[in-house]
């Protein structure tokens, strides 16, 4: 049981997390703070927090754990917002997209990434966003990753990732890079190929999504993603999200030469492992 956490951005994540804790009955008070009151009262009224302040240090009085769960690019005002309201026994935490742009943030505003600052990055999401879209089992089965640094306090880890697996989640710890370098590939250049699509149709025809059918609303479905929070994962993560759009566009170029010559067996090959591939992977 934790006595009081404080959550900083009551909205999808960060909402859905209030939710699932105060479904469990292992916290026993959820405090929001963020600039918005309407937000922060509709979120006390859909059950998502106990209640909320927009100072910061009521709400981060008595606190044991501090979720931020703002976009990235805020992340060094909010830190900045919290450490004169903190001491080093209070665990802070995130759960940002991107971590080494976290990390790199977290040591130059306390010197050094403080032993009880343990990131993480729940794999989970919907196109929706704000309290609205919050989900309670929005985590279940779903894999969080936390990056903590090699000074990192071993019971912080472990009441994070309690908390996490409270939830439902799988949580599984490696470095920054790994991270930052997996995701690029698995969750940002696939967002970079919807919005990227999307941005090719309404240039070359934007009457085309009226004849478009199932398939392109699967594929662009992921289009409908907050642009704010997209914006700041680019920026955040660019050399990694880089890498792997000019990796992609190698494999375009390989695919459009086999169609350009007509390579009937190679497409073939090249389409039926895809598929083994991605029925594989649904299997799990």
């Amino acid at each position: 049981m934790i006595d009081k956490i404080c959550i900083i951005g009551v909205g999808l994540i960060g909402g859905s997390f209030a939710a699932g804790l105060k479904q469990s009955n292992q916290v026993q008070t959820i405090v929001g703070f963020g600039r918005n009151e309407d937000n922060l009262i509709k979120a006390k009224s859909l059950n998502v927090i106990d209640e909320y302040s927009l100072d910061i240090a009521t709400a981060l009085k008595g606190v044991d754990l501090v979720l931020i769960a703002t976009p990235v690019d805020s992340f060094g005002a909010v830190l900045e917002l919290i450490k004169p309201h903190i001491t080093d026994l209070v665990i802070i935490s995130d759960v940002g997209s991107t971590k080494g742009s976290v990390v790199s943030i977290a040591k130059s505003i306390f010197g050094k990434v403080p032993a009880r600052f343990i990131p993480a990055h729940p794999i989970a999401g919907k196109e929706k966003s704000g309290v609205e879209a919050s989900d309670s089992a929005l985590f279940y089965n779903k894999r969080v990753i936390l990056t903590p640094e090699e000074n990192a306090d071993k019971s912080a880890i472990e009441k994070v990732s309690g908390l996490w697996k409270i939830l439902g989640a799988q949580v599984e710890i490696m470095t920054y890079k790994k991270h930052d370098d997996l995701l690029a590939m698995t969750s940002h250049l696939p967002h970079m190929l919807a919005f990227g699509l999307m941005d090719y149709l309404i240039e070359s025809n934007p009457d085309a999504c009226d004849y478009a059918a199932g398939g392109f609303k699967d594929f662009s479905r992921i289009a409908s993603s907050d642009a704010t929070m997209w914006r700041d994962i680019c920026l955040n993560n660019s050399v990694d999200i880089v890498k792997h759009i000019q990796g992609y566009q190698q494999a375009l170029d390989k695919l459009s030469d086999l169609v350009k010559n007509k390579e009937s067996d190679a497409l073939h090959k090249l389409f039926s492992e895809a598929k083994s591939a991605r029925d594989e992977w649904i299997k799990d």
